[in-house]
């Protein structure tokens, strides 16, 4: 792989950790309100797919603040908006879990578990029918996969043919819910696999993430349908900052973190380079706090402003 690559994902993976700690702390703080959902462990896997998934359209799960990040929006705006300012990339009236910047193509973070994949479906809908290649990638955990809007996303994009690419996080917990206590599969790959294709993929494998998600946007650029990529991932805490995480023993923790996905990419990257990379992320997450620290509450008088939508010429009534 190239080395400006290597040297951009691992770039991105740092200052997505960076930025994870940093919310962490001001939650404690008490600076964010909230739900807190952190990606802590599975960077490889939010920052390679973004990278690899350069065009289209792209709808993810609630646990999205690095996924923002790889995609573009800038982790001021991010961190604005965790702390509830005007600032924040949806004017501090979404918080953690409501991302959004269509300018990145970027329709962020569903808080209904699943709900992103027929909108997603949706979408890829339009897109097809405005006959647009790039297609879309809807983000999701393993827990999504046993809700119905899973199946009849999957039947509808499959007999319609849509450009749509479904990426599974799987890192084996929804919520608190080991897999294996509300499903048959511990792979969510073989509910997929009667509708489309299917890859299988490393998730803590920033590379292979990559090239995985690489070839599935290729396979619906070209026109062949949808396809279903699963990867296998572990974060490294609780489902969110209400969660101890003591479902999971020391013994399984110490198994998930011996596979951190930022310790395998560091050893593909000049040490020299990777400490200049560390010390960049360092420097944009401390400005980004104080970004969000001195930005401006939301005016009271606003409270009601993008509740309704606003007339638009190209919508027809």
């Amino acid at each position: 792989m190239d080395k400006l690559l290597l040297e951009e994902l691992y770039y991105f993976m740092v200052l997505g950790r960076t930025f994870e700690y940093a919310a962490k702390e001001h939650y404690m703080q008490g600076d964010i309100s909230g739900f807190l959902h952190l990606d802590l462990g599975q960077e490889a896997l939010s920052v390679a797919s973004m990278k690899a998934f350069e065009k289209g359209d792209v709808f993810t799960t609630y646990r999205e603040h690095v996924l923002a990040i790889a995609r573009g929006i800038e982790p001021k705006k991010i961190m604005a908006e965790l702390f509830g300012k005007e600032t924040g990339v949806s004017k501090g009236r979404g918080g953690s879990m409501h991302l959004f910047d269509p300018s990145c193509f970027f329709y962020g973070g569903d808080a209904i578990v699943g709900g992103q994949l027929p909108n997603a479906v949706g979408c890829a809908y339009a897109r097809q029918y405005q006959g647009q290649e790039h297609g879309v990638m809807v983000i999701f955990g393993d827990g999504a996969s046993n809700g119905g809007a899973f199946f009849e996303s999957l039947n509808i994009a499959a007999a319609q043919k849509l450009p749509l690419v479904f990426l599974c996080e799987n890192n084996r917990y929804a919520i608190g819910t080991r897999i294996d206590r509300v499903c048959v599969f511990e792979k969510q790959i073989h509910k997929a696999q009667a509708y489309m294709p299917t890859i299988e993929v490393d998730g803590m494998d920033a590379i292979a993430v990559y090239k995985a998600v690489q070839k599935a946007q290729q396979h619906v650029s070209e026109g062949h349908g949808p396809i279903f990529v699963e990867a296998m991932t572990c974060r490294f805490e609780g489902h969110s900052m209400s969660d101890s995480n003591m479902y999971r023993s020391t013994q399984e923790m110490a198994i998930c973190k011996a596979q951190d996905p930022i310790t395998k990419l560091k050893v593909k990257i000049d040490s020299d380079v990777a400490k200049d990379l560390e010390d960049k992320a360092q420097k944009v997450i401390d400005e980004a706090i104080i970004f969000a620290q001195n930005s401006p509450e939301p005016d009271i008088a606003d409270l009601k402003k993008f509740t309704f939508t606003e007339e638009m010429n190209h919508v027809i009534s």
